[in-house]
C-alpha cells in the first residue's frame, strides 16, 4: 500500500540523518497518515479514506468533506476522492 494522503496528496520525502560529527546518512520522512472514515452531509453517506493528520485538520477547518472536496485540486485527489468529488457535483446540480 502506497504511503500517500488521498485527499493531500502527501508523500514521502527523504533528507538525511545528521549525527553529532555532521556525517549525514540518508533518511525518509513518511506522512502521518490515518484510517478515517468521513461522512458526507450531501450524499448523506460515509466513505474510508487513508489521510495524513494534515489534511485532517484542513478538513474540519473546510467545514467537512463536502466542502474540502469541492475547493480541493484535482490533481492532488486520489481516484477514490475524484469519484466522491463528481457524486458531489452530480447530486449539486
Amino acid at each position: 500500500m502506497a504511503r500517500v494522503c488521498e485527499l493531500s496528496g502527501k508523500r514521502p520525502v527523504t533528507g538525511n540523518n545528521v549525527s553529532h560529527a555532521k556525517n549525514r546518512t540518508k533518511r525518509r520522512f513518511l506522512p502521518n497518515l490515518c484510517n478515517v472514515t468521513l461522512m458526507s452531509e450531501k450524499l448523506e453517506r460515509s466513505f474510508k479514506f487513508r489521510v495524513s493528520a494534515y489534511a485532517l485538520r484542513s478538513v474540519d477547518h473546510a467545514g467537512g468533506l463536502d466542502a474540502f472536496l469541492a475547493k480541493a485540486k484535482d490533481g492532488n485527489l486520489s481516484p477514490s476522492a475524484l469519484r466522491v468529488k463528481k457524486e458531489l457535483a452530480k447530486a449539486e446540480a
